[in-house]
């Protein structure tokens, strides 16, 4: 019943722009500290210094306080501060954007549709980060920030074989690894089981990892969409030698790249930093371009990851709560953070921030049509479990894929509706 009255109370929202269905930032008064939980490694010490002292000095008489937590173990600290049985408090959670529908469904979340439609542009926003955050028409998490993969280029390696452009689409993709990939020298290295460059290429041909049908999820790789990516996936993984019982942490892609002989890898364009910290003769000598797509006038579809913003329902400072999410989307500081940690920003209309920055403003084109993994609270269990990967190899290794594909979509099918 909860959910039926949230999900009307959005649709009346939204075309009378009543507000009597949800409580607005100032409806009540509380103290004038905020706490926001942000996870190590989000934001640099020095975003965050300069962040907390602009919003108090534009908030007189508001104490910010910014916890750092880890990831190890984040959930169970979550949903002790939404029961109520943490020690500490929190006001603002940073959460990623695939954990979202599992607090969502524990319950405890504030609803904040009537916001994001009056104050912080819903309808920019990305929705690999916006899709997971919501359930029944109601918006419980407020996209933060994003980030996706790109292919990632040895130039000299391509300047060596005649290659003078970057692929636009799959068929002059695969020439070019084909060009790439010649004596010891791998035209790509894509491991077996790197699960999200495979969701793309399904996502690609218009098929989909799982779907929810009269609230019974349904595996969907046997399906001849998904296959056919899983086809595509096969014939590029083929262009070098990455393992394929393996995903690309083992070993990680990023060091097999910095060997020199590797001309590209798919990851996100942090992974630039590590390849030089490596071998820095490789610096100045990495590029980057989108994945490209089936054809060249659409890129190809990507995993977008990143962070949400969460406020839990027992805070005793939802106004203060809600300015802090307000001034963490706002323009100046999605440029700030994502220019600072070459990231996407959270709005379609705001990938011109990062311009300046190759890695991140290559991602932009890929972001703006990314995607998010199936929005259920027990997708994590199925990563855990993962069926997906063996499935991977077993086509790399000869099986027949639509039986390959059967048992895998039967595994996502059992964990997606088991009961807790």
């Amino acid at each position: 019943m909860k959910r039926r009255f949230l999900a009307m109370c959005t649709v009346l929202a939204a075309a009378t722009a009543l507000s009597g269905c949800s409580r607005l930032a100032g409806s009540e008064e509380g103290p004038r500290r905020v706490t926001l939980w942000l996870m190590k490694g989000s934001a640099s010490d020095e975003f965050i210094d300069k962040f907390t002292a602009s919003f108090e000095n534009e908030h007189p008489g508001v104490d910010l306080e910014v916890r750092i937590q880890e990831w190890t173990g984040i959930g169970d600290k979550v949903n002790a501060v939404l029961d109520g049985k943490s020690k500490e408090s929190a006001d603002v959670i940073e959460v990623g954007n695939t954990q979202v529908a599992q607090y969502i469904e524990h319950g405890g979340i504030e609803e904040l549709t009537l916001e994001g439609l009056r104050t912080w542009g819903n309808r920019d926003w990305l929705k690999g980060l916006s899709d997971p955050g919501s359930l029944d028409g109601a918006q419980y998490g407020i996209p933060w920030y994003g980030a996706n993969r790109v292919v990632i280029y040895n130039k000299d390696l391509f300047a060596n074989a005649g290659v003078k452009s970057e692929p636009k689409n799959r068929q002059e993709w695969i020439q070019t690894t084909q060009k790439l990939d010649k004596g010891d020298q791998q035209g790509i290295y894509l491991a077996g089981q790197n699960w999200y460059v495979l969701a793309g290429f399904v996502w690609d041909e218009g098929g989909e990892l799982a779907v929810e049908t009269s609230g019974q999820w349904v595996g969907t790789l046997d399906d001849e969409k998904a296959l056919a990516g899983m086809e595509f996936y096969k014939q590029l993984q083929a262009l070098g030698d990455g393992p394929k019982g393996a995903d690309e942490e083992t070993p990680p892609q990023s060091e097999v790249f910095a060997r020199g002989q590797v001309a590209q890898i798919i990851a996100p364009p942090s992974q630039a930093a590590a390849i030089e910290a490596a071998n820095p003769t490789l610096k100045g000598k990495l590029g980057f371009f989108p994945i490209p797509g089936k054809t060249s006038d659409k890129v190809g579809a990507v995993f977008t990851g990143g962070s949400d913003l969460i406020i839990p329902e027992r805070t005793k400072n939802r106004r203060g709560a809600v300015d802090v999410i307000t001034a963490l989307v706002s323009e100046r500081w999605q440029t700030e953070l994502a220019t600072t940690m070459s990231y996407v920003p959270n709005k379609t209309t705001l990938a011109h921030v990062v311009e300046g920055n190759e890695g991140a403003a290559t991602m932009a084109p890929g972001a703006a049509q990314g995607r998010a993994t199936p929005n259920s609270a027990r997708w994590a269990e199925v990563e855990g479990k993962n069926p997906i990967k063996p499935f991977m190899t077993a086509v790399l290794t000869g099986r027949d894929p639509k039986q390959a594909a059967r048992e895998a979509s039967e595994e996502i099918a059992r964990v997606l509706n088991s009961t807790r």
